[in-house]
This record gives C-alpha cells, structure tokens and sequence, in this order.
C-alpha cells in the first residue's frame, strides 16, 4: 500500500475481532515508532504493550470503561519519558518535547497499523495514575496516548473533515 493510500485507509476503530494480531505484525509496528522523529533524537518516549485480557480489562476501566481497549488484540500504551526530554532541553524537554515525542511515535504506530490492514483508535480518556499503575511506570512516564489495536470488527465510515481553508493560512 503506497503512503497516500495508508492515510485514506487510517480511520478509528472501536470494536475489534476475536482475530490476534500476529508477533510480525507487532514488530513492524514497533519498528514503525522507532523511525519517529524526536527532538534532539532523544527518543524521549517509553512503550508499553500488552496482550494479557486482564490486564487489557483493567485498561478499559483506566480508560473510562471504553470496551474497544478490552476488546482489542494488543494495546500499546505511549508514554513521555520527561527526564529523558530533560536531559538536553531542561523545562522545556520536560515539559513539552517529550509529550510531542511520545505523541508522534503513537501516530506512526497508527499508521503502521493501517498499512498492515489492522484497526486502531487513539484513546485519550484515561485516568494517567491508573494507567501509569497497571503498568508500573516510573514516576517520570507519563501516559500520553492508549492505542488498542486490533482486526476491525467495523468498517467505520468517512467522518465529515473541516475544510483545508479552515484550517490552513498561507502566511506571507
């Protein structure tokens, strides 16, 4: 699948076949989020995944009792690593870089899962503490994005987009 043809075919799915993710596909997602870019190359970002029902049953209820996180063959779980971002950029790396490595990983993840003809949403709604709990992150990881992953049980449609002059300003 050429890259234009990846984007089209990214769309959220929330509910997910019995059907498992194989391990190659696992690692070809894993090895998409390793190429992200990162500030300074830091790669200030930490990935959790995991296949375990009860630990993926205590995710959905972090996750404010979303079933897709349940349902889902594998949920990788992207955290910003802060001390890392802030061994070269101080505050700023801290704050900010880290959250925005984390965040880029999780989109190549998603489009990844896409170009292996897999499903996947990007869930936000979570309680970080619980999250961070269940998957014994260190104080300085912080969860940015859970990404249930899966074979789509839904074909979820084209959503209505905002215009591109909604959006986009040429500034001159």
């Amino acid at each position: 699948m050429d890259f234009y043809s990846v984007l089209k075919a990214r769309h959220s799915v929330r509910a997910f076949s019995d059907k498992e993710v194989s391990n190659s596909q696992i690692e070809k997602i894993i090895g998409s989020f390793m190429l992200a870019p990162s500030a300074g190359n830091l790669q200030a970002y930490r990935v959790y995944y995991t296949k375990n029902p009860d630990l993926k049953k205590e995710l959905a209820a972090a996750c404010m009792e979303q079933e897709c996180v349940e349902q889902a063959s594998v949920v990788f779980i992207f955290c910003a690593d802060k001390e890392q971002g802030a061994s070269k950029y101080g505050e700023r790396g801290y704050d900010f870089y880290s959250l925005q490595d984390a965040t880029i990983a999780a989109a190549y993840a998603q489009l990844s899962t896409a170009a292996e003809g897999l499903g996947s949403v990007w869930v936000g709604a979570f309680d970080p503490l619980e999250v961070s709990r269940l998957i014994n992150a260190e104080p300085h990881i912080v969860p940015v994005a859970v990404l249930p992953v899966g074979h789509a049980a839904e074909e979820p449609g084209l959503r209505e987009r905002r215009t591109v002059t909604d959006i986009v300003k040429e500034v001159k």
